[in-house]
């Protein structure tokens, strides 16, 4: 094969491995979109709400939480594409951003565990709630883990996409506003992980929270048409 021709493959390469990225990018975002529509539109409990009140929500909607779960641990390896793509094609071109992406890398690593320990502790609201007529110890918690886990998923969460968004931003992969979309978003995020406590117990810090997470879905979102486009 010419040089040329190496050179035709390598590049045609190059640009598959960005779309795949791209594509897994608006993939992750879909998913968690989807996630938070079906759990609002169906009415979870808020983490504070009176245990008798999770208790018929679960009994109640056993295949709906059997779905948003099943979509979060579809997620997991989404996302862990996604990173370690991202930090194969901040590689690729030059290393400009290697330090960020590798941040991004181990930060949604750390993200992954936390949402596995999320999703397996509501797997035990479920059961529990399925055998019970009344709340017991068992369910209380399982079902303040299950919030705590989450509220430690935001800090994690915030540390993904800031390293994600400058490790783009260094390779001339995104656009500036897409930086300063990452640091308003990503410190939300990593305030409300400092009151994870509070959160856990049902606070409304919660929703500084939800306006990161919404930050993140949009970058990605923005990010992944980007990638698929060849824009990088």
């Amino acid at each position: 094969m010419s040089e040329a021709a190496t050179s035709a493959v390598a590049a045609g390469n190059r640009v598959s491995t960005t779309r795949i990225v791209g594509a897994t990018a608006i993939a992750v975002a879909a998913l968690v979109l989807i996630d938070n529509v079906l759990v609002g539109w169906l009415g979870s409990p808020p983490y504070g709400a009176p245990l008798k009140e999770v208790l018929a929500f679960h009994a109640d909607h056993r295949a709906a939480v059997a779905i948003a779960v099943g979509l979060e641990a579809l997620n997991v390896p989404l996302l862990l594409l996604f990173v370690t793509g991202l930090h194969g094609l901040v590689g690729r071109r030059g290393g400009a951003g290697a330090d960020w992406s590798r941040l991004a890398v181990a930060a949604g690593a750390t993200l992954s565990a936390v949402t596995a320990f999320y999703a397996v502790l509501w797997d035990g609201v479920v059961l529990s709630a399925g055998e019970l007529t009344e709340p017991s110890p068992v369910l209380e918690l399982a079902w303040q883990m299950h919030a705590a886990a989450f509220a430690w998923s935001l800090p994690a969460l915030g540390a993904t996409f800031i390293g994600a968004a400058l490790a783009t931003h260094a390779s001339r992969l995104t656009p500036p506003w897409q930086r300063l979309l990452a640091a308003a978003g990503g410190s939300l995020l990593l305030v409300a992980g400092v009151g994870n406590l509070a959160i856990a117990d049902g606070s409304p810090l919660l929703f500084v929270g939800v306006a990161g997470l919404a930050a993140w879905l949009v970058w990605l979102l923005a990010t992944g048409v980007r990638l698929i486009h060849g824009q990088g």
